[in-house]
């Protein structure tokens, strides 16, 4: 799934992919614990598409007028 392709989607189905996403990952890690891993790069795939979903969301949260993003702060 790529971030282009998710950007032409809309709010809902944003959240519908993302809470199928995070179902398929909570999928892989029952298969992990009873030990029958059918494909083990799902974890990966499914955790990269959560992460490109959130960052579309985010994108649109910010140019929704919202403003930038907080800087965080460090260290100092």
């Amino acid at each position: 799934m790529k971030a282009s392709d998710l950007r032409e989607l809309t709010g809902e189905e944003l959240r519908g992919r993302l809470a199928d996403r995070q179902k398929d990952l909570m999928s892989f890690r029952l298969q992990l614990a009873t030990g029958v891993v059918e494909n083990t790069r799902a974890a990966r795939n499914a955790r990269r598409d959560i992460a490109r979903i959130k960052m579309v969301m985010g994108e649109r949260a910010r140019t929704a007028g919202e403003g930038p993003a907080p800087a965080k702060k460090g260290k100092s």
